[in-house]
C-alpha cells in the first residue's frame, strides 16, 4: 500500500450498504475503493429480506440471477402470533399494490452467501475491493473529511484520499464520529436479542412455510426464520432488564424463552441446536435501535447500521442499509457530475433516509402494544404511511419496504407480466392467508372480503397504464425536494 492513493469515493465496509453504494457509484464511471476489515464470506445476522431490496435495489445492482441461482428460501410474507388472538395470523406481500405479482416475495438468506454475492458484484463493476483492511480514522483537511487512514493485510498503514467517504462500517464502527453529532438510542426499544440456530425444526403449512414467524410471549418475542428446508434461525428479543440473566447463561435464556412460547416450542420439538461451526454459537445483539443525530457532514456520509438501526420485528435492517446506499450513491453521483451542490444532494439523502426510518419506528412503537388485534396494526400502518388505499394494503406495503414509493424499489421490468400474475395471486388471497377456521383466520378472511382486493386491482391498472404509456416521472417525496433521475442513479430537480 503506497503512502497516499487517490479515489473519487471511499466506501468503508463491505456489507449490503457499502456494496450497494460502491457499485452504483462505480457504474457512473467513478473511481471507488471499498475497504472491508474482514475476509468474506463472513458471518452476519439479519437473514430475512424485504421485496424492496430483492426486486428494487438488487435489480439495480444486477444480481437478480445470482440470487435466484443461490437457492435461498422464498418468503411470501410473515406470520405473527401477536396481539390478543391465540392463533397466528399472516400477511402477504402480494397485498401491496406496489409489489403484487412476480415481485410479491423476498428471500430468507444465508448472509455469508448474500453479502459475498454483493461484494463480488461490486468488484465486477470496477470497485477496488480490499478485504482485511480496517480503517483507523478519517483524514480531515480544512474542516472537511478528505480520506481515511487504514491498515492493509500486511500491517502497513496507508492513506487514501477522496472527494467523498461513505461510512458503512456497521454499528460497532467508530468512523461515524467524523460526522459529528451523537448516536441516540431509542427510549422505547431498549431490547436485547439472544439467538442461535437449529436443525430439523418444523415449518408452517405451505405456502407460508418460508415465512418469518414472530411470536410474542410474556417476556418478549421470538423470531423463527427458515433458512433452508432444515436450518432455522431462532432468537428471543427481551427487555434490557434481562441482561444479567442472558449474561449468566445465554443458552438457558434462549431455551427458556422457547419453552414459554407454545408455537415455537412445538416447531422445535424434534429439532437439535447447532453446536459446531459458524452457526454453533449462541450470540447476543444489544443496543440495536438507534439513529445518529447527523447523517452527513462535508466529505462524509453514514449509511447502513453506521447511520441507524431499528428493532428487527419486520426485518428492516438490510432494507434500510441498501436503501441508504442507493440514496448516498445518487447524491455522490450528482455532486461528482457537477449537477448539484453537496448541500442540496445530501439534504435529500438525509431527509429521505430519516423519513424511512421514522415511519418504521412509529409503526413499531404501536405494534409492540400486544393488547390489540391485528386490524389495529393495519390501521396504524395506514396512518403512519399516509397510504391512500385500504388498511391491509398499507400494512403489506410498509412491511415490504415499499412505503417510500420509489420506482427504483418497486417497479418491475415487465409491468404487463406483473399485472397478469397479480390477478391470479389476489384471486387466491383468502385461501392462502385466511383459510384457518379460527377467530383470527375469520377476521383476516373478512378483511380480504372487503373492497381491499378491488382497490388493489384498481391500483394495478394505474401502474400498468403508467408503464404502457411511459409516464415515469415522480413527484418529490419531500417538500421542495429532488426526484430520481431517469436512470435512478442521480438526483434531478423536479420538472
Amino acid at each position: 500500500m503506497s503512502a497516499t492513493e487517490e479515489f473519487d469515493v471511499i466506501v468503508v465496509g463491505g456489507g449490503p450498504a457499502g456494496s450497494t453504494a460502491a457499485t452504483l457509484v462505480a457504474r457512473q464511471g467513478h473511481r471507488v475503493a471499498l475497504l472491508e476489515k474482514e475476509r468474506f464470506p463472513r458471518y452476519q445476522i439479519g437473514e430475512s429480506l424485504l421485496p424492496a431490496t430483492v426486486h428494487g435495489v438488487c435489480r439495480l445492482l444486477g444480481v437478480t440471477g445470482e440470487l435466484e441461482a443461490a437457492g435461498f428460501m422464498v418468503k411470501r410474507g410473515g406470520s405473527f402470533r401477536w396481539g390478543t388472538s391465540p392463533e397466528p395470523w399472516n400477511f402477504l406481500f402480494a397485498l401491496s399494490p406496489e409489489l403484487s405479482g412476480p415481485t410479491s416475495y423476498a428471500y430468507q438468506v444465508d448472509r455469508m452467501t448474500f453479502d459475498d454475492i454483493l461484494l463480488k458484484n461490486a468488484a465486477r463493476h470496477g470497485v477496488d475491493v480490499r478485504e482485511e483492511t480496517p480503517v483507523l480514522e478519517a483524514v480531515r483537511t480544512g474542516g472537511r473529511v478528505t480520506g481515511v487512514r487504514c491498515t492493509g493485510p500486511s500491517g502497513a498503514v496507508g492513506e487514501l484520499s477522496a472527494a467523498h467517504v461513505l461510512d458503512a462500517s456497521g454499528n460497532t464502527g467508530r468512523l461515524h464520529a467524523a460526522v459529528g453529532g451523537e448516536r441516540h438510542h431509542s427510549d422505547f426499544f431498549q431490547n436485547l436479542a439472544v439467538f442461535g440456530y437449529f436443525e430439523g425444526g418444523g415449518r408452517l403449512p405451505a405456502p407460508d412455510s418460508g415465512n418469518i414467524l414472530c411470536a410474542a410471549f410474556d417476556e418478549g418475542w421470538l423470531w423463527y426464520i427458515p433458512l433452508s428446508d432444515t436450518l432455522t434461525s431462532v432468537g428471543a428479543v427481551l427487555n434490557r432488564d434481562q441482561a444479567a440473566r442472558i449474561q449468566a447463561d445465554r443458552e438457558r435464556t434462549l431455551m427458556e424463552s422457547v419453552d414459554a412460547c407454545a408455537i415455537v416450542r412445538d416447531l422445535l420439538a424434534g429439532a437439535t441446536r447447532v453446536t459446531e461451526g459458524t452457526y454453533g454459537r449462541i450470540r447476543v445483539r444489544k443496543d440495536y435501535s438507534y439513529a445518529n443525530s447527523a447523517f452527513w457532514a462535508p466529505g462524509i456520509a453514514l449509511i447502513g447500521d453506521a447511520a441507524c438501526f431499528i428493532d428487527p420485528v419486520f426485518s428492516t435492517g438490510v432494507h434500510l442499509a441498501t436503501y441508504g446506499g442507493l440514496l448516498a450513491a445518487r447524491s455522490v453521483n450528482s455532486v461528482l457530475a457537477g449537477e448539484l451542490t453537496e448541500e442540496r444532494a445530501f439534504t435529500e439523502f438525509e431527509g429521505r433516509y430519516r423519513r424511512e426510518y421514522a415511519v418504521f419506528c412509529e409503526f413499531l412503537s404501536a405494534f409492540y402494544d400486544m393488547q390489540v388485534n391485528e386490524e389495529s396494526y393495519f390501521w396504524k400502518a395506514r396512518k403512519v404511511t399516509n397510504f391512500g388505499a385500504g388498511d391491509l394494503e398499507a400494512f403489506a406495503t410498509l412491511v415490504a419496504g415499499a412505503n417510500s414509493g420509489e420506482r427504483a424499489l418497486v417497479e418491475p421490468e415487465a409491468l404487463t407480466e406483473r399485472f397478469t400474475a397479480s390477478s391470479r395471486d389476489l384471486a387466491g388471497a383468502v385461501e392462502r392467508t385466511g383459510a384457518a377456521r379460527t377467530e383470527s383466520g375469520e377476521r383476516m378472511t373478512e378483511l380480504f372480503r372487503t373492497p381491499v382486493v378491488g382497490e388493489v386491482m384498481t391500483e394495478m391498472n394505474r401502474i400498468q397504464h403508467r408503464g404502457v404509456v411511459g409516464e415515469s416521472s415522480e413527484a418529490p417525496l419531500l417538500p421542495g425536494g429532488l426526484v430520481p433521475a431517469a436512470d435512478g442513479l442521480r438526483w434531478a430537480e423536479p420538472a
